[in-house]
């Protein structure tokens, strides 16, 4: 089919908004990788710069002093993301599927308290009391996976979405009728046509497992060999900010703050700790689009 100048036109407009789009995007990415190898004293002096005076890994240094904690956090975050990941995503794609489904008994009522929760929470306190003397997580691996295990409304209600729209209901009636029961259904011809939204749904929980911090914050509070790298670089960072805002009262601060580059050491640990996701991502973008795209057409 041949294409009007008013659809090139609307075409090269689109191509130059999005190209800014994405560089406005990655801009920032690229100036906080090149500010972590920045000297601290180069950072101080000119801010932030695509061409530093100074490049230096120092930062790094400071960061992997400790290599077997930084090590050992970072298996900590591997095993907590893709554990977490595993049995959030079967949580949430299990009752998304159900609560798809027009005959399953009260699933109004289900689907109302499924979305209360995107509105309303019980708050940290009662969270905090239910979890450590209900549950008793506290200082326990559970205490960073159970937390965020329990599903994320958004999340169920884009895979219910998904599954009323992208998922024939033709075919469920015909396994049906073939004597296929709930769980084949499900397994074998469910799951497999919805792809592209358990993808979408894993990237959203993993992230949320990686990223978290609070958790740790709350719950471990003498189990410290179980922090996450998140948990580890924000008690870094809450040690650097304790020096600065003491320096004064403190002997010998100032001499140990002039070995600490407290300004690169932000930007190392940001890359640190997105620098995973980033990897990631571009291997499992395609399914992420067609999922949002598709799982949000309605509720």
């Amino acid at each position: 089919m041949n294409r009007t100048s008013e659809d090139r036109v609307f075409q090269t407009i689109g191509n130059i908004i999005m190209i800014i789009l994405s560089a406005a995007a990655l801009i920032p990415v690229i100036l906080l990788l090149i500010s972590s190898f920045t000297s601290n004293d180069a950072l101080v002096l000119n801010g932030y710069s695509f061409i530093p005076e100074i490049w230096s890994y120092e930062n790094y240094e400071y960061i992997f002093r400790e290599s077997d904690k930084m090590l050992r956090a970072y298996g900590v975050s591997f095993v907590l993301t893709a554990v977490g990941t595993v049995l959030g995503s079967i949580i949430t794609v299990a009752l998304g599927y159900a609560l798809s489904k027009e005959e399953l008994p009260g699933r109004k009522v289900l689907t109302f308290l499924v979305f209360f929760t995107m509105l309303f929470n019980a708050g940290l306190v009662p969270t905090y009391m239910n979890y450590n003397n209900t549950f008793n997580v506290k200082n326990t691996f559970l205490g960073i996976l159970i937390p965020s295990l329990l599903m994320n409304a958004f999340n169920v209600m884009l895979v219910k979405s998904y599954f009323v729209t992208s998922v024939p209901n033709e075919i469920i009636e015909a396994a049906s009728i073939d004597g296929a029961g709930e769980l084949r259904i499900f397994y074998n011809i469910s799951v497999p046509m919805a792809k592209p939204i358990i993808a979408t749904i894993t990237l959203f929980v993993g992230i949320g497992y990686w990223n978290d911090w609070n958790n740790g914050y709350i719950y471990l509070t003498t189990a410290t060999n179980l922090y996450s790298i998140q948990n580890l670089l924000n008690r870094m960072q809450q040690n650097i900010q304790f020096l600065v805002q003491n320096s004064q009262g403190l002997t010998g601060a100032n001499a140990g703050l002039a070995s600490i580059p407290t300004e690169g050491v932000r930007m190392a640990m940001a890359v640190l700790g997105v620098l995973p996701i980033i990897v990631i991502y571009p291997f499992i973008q395609n399914n992420f689009v067609k999922g949002i795209t598709l799982g949000g057409v309605k509720g």
